[in-house]
């Protein structure tokens, strides 16, 4: 840790072992005010959003008053959520995703068309209010679906098209995306759950596949086998990355690392259900996952700048902001319906609003605090991160591209 002032405002900076450590600080402090704090446990806050929220509010004084800074060096984010979705692959036996076929086709198709419907609320208030429209649209389906990553390349493009403020723009709607998703997601699977007085049954699974995650016995891992565990995670991250990098060039697109890394273990899980090349151990995989995407959203919430948000203004305020009201509504009155009007359905409206606002890791961190309050919903955490994760990219991608080329000016 080092001090020093930087245009005569005081700067802390963190290394990366620091950094890491005040995520996971963070964290514990937010399990302990959701345990002890009976309205952030009623309305299913997650934790890690309230020690983010703490630190993002901690760094907006320092950074409205001009007092402090904080400089962060965080090398481990994308490693986590990495790792993280290297083990929903490693989760997702065929004989589970047979089971919800059906079910994942329909939130497939939903989450496509909800990603067709938020580009075109964002090109009508544009044609509305006079607002560009590369602006739109990166308030639109580009930073509520992609995230910050999405929103900074295609901003950069935007950039080179002669829209000088895309960039920030994309990084403000994106973080109002993030915030809104984790904020809403856990209240509105709570209401629907105690409006219609839904249980989990997870009846409709096949009793084997219900069964297929559930590590056989009781016995303790040998550290061999712990080892070939976290092994195969590692192998099937750096397996993905370069399979992930191949298909970039190949597409001459964006193509997320963690999708390739997610499919790779997918892979890996079924043929070792046939083969059994290794004790895998659903337990360690799921409890590994569950620390990965707890520490990652902590490092993303607590490295936010709330104050970017203050970049929203006009016509990108409006277009945001009817993003949120529109899923909020869609996921309550539409959505929950379509899914079946059950428990399950109500937890991937939950899910919905973290990936269709903010990103995948915002959905399971979403569907886990309602599950850790009303029961596991073993259809919406299969399906769930498989769709936010990679196939609503397929209907995201190509459309938002469309919008581009028909909407935006100087197009190259």
């Amino acid at each position: 840790m080092t001090f020093e002032v930087v245009d005569n405002l005081f700067t802390i900076n963190l290394n990366s072992v620091l950094t890491l450590a005040l995520a996971a600080i963070l964290l514990l402090i937010g399990y302990v005010l959701v345990r002890k704090v009976h309205f952030l446990a009623k309305f299913c806050i997650p934790a890690p959003v309230v020690g983010g929220f703490l630190f993002m509010l901690i760094t907006w004084i320092g950074h409205t008053t001009g007092s402090f800074s904080f400089v962060f060096d965080d090398p481990f984010q994308s490693v986590f959520m990495l790792a993280f979705f290297t083990t929903v692959g490693l989760g997702a036996s065929f004989k589970l995703l047979k089971s919800g076929g059906k079910l994942l086709l329909i939130y497939w198709l939903i989450c496509g068309v909800i990603s067709i419907i938020q580009n075109s609320i964002g090109i009508g208030i544009a044609k509305a209010t006079g607002l560009e429209p590369p602006y739109a649209l990166l308030a639109s389906a580009i930073s509520m679906i992609g995230g910050h990553g999405a929103a900074l390349s295609y901003g950069n493009d935007f950039v080179e098209m002669g829209y000088p403020l895309a960039k920030t723009v994309g990084a403000a709607a994106a973080t109002f995306g993030l915030i809104s998703a984790v904020l809403l997601g856990g209240p509105l699977g709570r209401l629907l759950i105690e409006r219609h007085h839904l249980k989990p049954t997870n009846e409709d699974f096949v009793t084997d596949a219900a069964n297929v995650n559930t590590t056989e016995g009781n016995e303790k891992l040998t550290s061999f086998e712990l080892i070939q565990n976290v092994v195969v995670i590692i192998l099937c991250m750096a397996a993905g990355t370069l399979i992930s990098g191949w298909i970039k060039s190949l597409i001459n697109l964006s193509f997320p690392t963690y999708v390739g890394a997610m499919f790779v273990a997918v892979i890996v899980r079924n043929l070792n259900e046939k083969f059994h090349f290794y004790h895998f151990d659903f337990a360690l995989t799921d409890g590994i996952g569950t620390v990965m995407l707890n520490l990652f959203l902590s490092l993303a919430l607590m490295t936010l700048k709330l104050w970017e948000i203050a970049d929203l203004v006009g016509g990108v305020l409006l277009v945001v902001l009817c993003q949120v009201l529109f899923l909020g509504l869609v996921s309550y009155f539409i959505v929950f319906r379509l899914l079946g009007s059950d428990y399950d359905a109500a937890v991937m409206c939950a899910g919905l609003c973290g990936h269709g606002l903010g990103a995948t890791p915002s959905a399971i961190v979403n569907m886990t605090a309602v599950n850790d309050r009303y029961g596991y919903s073993r259809k919406a955490m299969m399906i769930v991160p498989i769709v936010g994760a990679f196939l609503v990219d397929i209907i995201y991608q190509p459309q938002t591209i469309t919008f581009i080329s028909m909407f935006v000016k100087n197009l190259k």
